[in-house]
């Protein structure tokens, strides 16, 4: 992907649309009528342009404008830019991690409750409704989908090195994460390669995903450094690096690709949006992976929301848009064509979702796994810098598993990153 320059997005972010797509209808509307045209900004590789063919299909008088602004930082940045004084979309995707700086100004944002989504909290996971949700109790946006936590993991590798290859009987044998670091020892002992694929996201961002309370406290005070629970998670991720049993292959570096498809590892971090990009990167694999729970309580890992600028001109259309594709029934639609987790709570309990299964997972049960995993996972508070906290964390745990930081001074080095980031 060809990354934009600052310039460039801040351009976008004033008007400056030269990279959009135009979808709509043949006849004009006025800015009144929810079919009036608008503009829908959204960051790349989350589908977009399948979404709004399926909003045409379904409403062929709607008009729609989509540009893919960049990447979820990128679009993020454009927007900030917009919301400081240039032209706004009327509907735009805003990922979780960059969530909490916009709920922060909910003044910015339409408060959804006003356009008829007073019942967002019992129709959607209320933890993330409850990360659009500002102090006020405005609602900025509706979640359109969430990133179940699992683990993929390579069967037959797992049986040529004597250990169970069903998803069963793996997940009693890692039900812990120290359960989960002997099973790689096991590993590791009868192959004589690494068993997962890295110890910063495969581990630490499973690991810190699972805690009641993460970098923020509820009151919104940063508690990252005095956090047990983000310690141990920090602290686990050390204990498996000193194991011995990772490969030291960071997320999306030259060799992950690679190392999926032959044999570098035999486990990997599997959030359901990351699903797809495993069956791209290692085609000759198929019917050789399977797709387990966590060890510890579930997780997640992603997401996204929807939401209305308060400056936005077409807002009646835009929550047309998000009525007719964020419903439950709409959700589990896309999820059956896309594998994209849905967010609302009938659609993550339907047999579509539940019953979800494919062949290049051995038919893993990953609709199951996947909708218990957001469904156990806790609920805690995200700040402005929750984005920066982590990056810092896991940069320090890169550069223990680089050999440039020794494990005893991971998380020392990982507070430096962090006071460095945000003071």
């Amino acid at each position: 992907m060809i990354v934009p320059s600052v310039a460039a997005v801040v351009a976008l972010a004033l008007g400056v649309l030269s990279a959009c797509s135009s979808a709509s209808g043949s006849s004009s509307a006025t800015a009144g009528d929810p079919n009036a045209e608008f503009t829908f900004w959204s960051f790349t590789g989350i589908g977009a342009k399948n979404s709004v063919s399926e909003y045409l299909a379904k409403n062929p008088s709607a008009h729609v404008k989509l540009s893919e602004v960049g990447s979820t930082t990128e679009t993020a940045t454009a927007l900030t830019a917009a919301l400081a004084g240039g032209v706004v979309p009327d509907l735009v995707m805003i990922q979780g991690d960059d969530l909490p700086k916009f709920v922060a100004n909910p003044s910015n944002f339409v408060d959804l409750r006003t356009l008829g989504g007073k019942d967002l909290a019992s129709a959607y996971l209320p933890w993330a409704v409850g990360a659009a949700t500002a102090t006020n109790g405005s609602v900025i946006g509706v979640p359109t989908d969430v990133g179940g936590l699992g683990l993929a993991y390579r069967a037959d590798l797992f049986q040529a090195a004597g250990l169970p290859t069903d998803p069963a009987e793996v997940e009693k044998m890692w039900s812990t994460w120290d359960g989960f670091i002997e099973m790689g020892k096991k590993y590791t002992a009868a192959t004589g390669k690494p068993f997962v694929d890295n110890v910063e996201t495969s581990v630490f961002f499973s690991t810190v995903n699972q805690v009641t309370e993460k970098y923020y406290s509820p009151d919104g005070k940063r508690v990252y450094d005095t956090n047990p629970q983000v310690k141990n998670a920090f602290d686990i991720a050390v204990k498996t690096y000193q194991a011995g049993i990772s490969a030291n292959i960071a997320a999306w570096s030259s060799g992950w690709d690679p190392g999926k498809a032959n044999g570098s590892f035999a486990v990997t971090i599997a959030p359901s949006w990351l699903l797809s990009g495993l069956k791209s990167a290692a085609p000759a694999t198929a019917g050789n992976w399977r797709i387990a729970t966590v060890p510890g309580v579930g997780g997640n890992w992603g997401g996204s929301v929807i939401a209305i600028p308060a400056r936005a001109a077409h807002r009646d259309a835009a929550w047309q848009y998000i009525k007719t594709m964020e419903s439950a029934q709409n959700q589990t639609e896309h999820f059956t064509k896309t594998g994209t987790l849905p967010a609302a709570k009938d659609s993550l309990t339907s047999s579509a979702v539940l019953g979800y299964t494919d062949k290049f997972f051995g038919d893993s049960q990953i609709g199951q796994v996947m909708s218990e995993s957001v469904q156990k996972f806790n609920s805690f508070y995200n700040g402005p810098d929750t984005s920066a906290i982590g990056s810092g964390l896991l940069n320090a745990l890169a550069d223990m598993q680089a050999g440039n930081v020794k494990p005893e001074d991971a998380w020392t080095k990982g507070l430096k990153n962090v006071k460095d980031a945000v003071g």
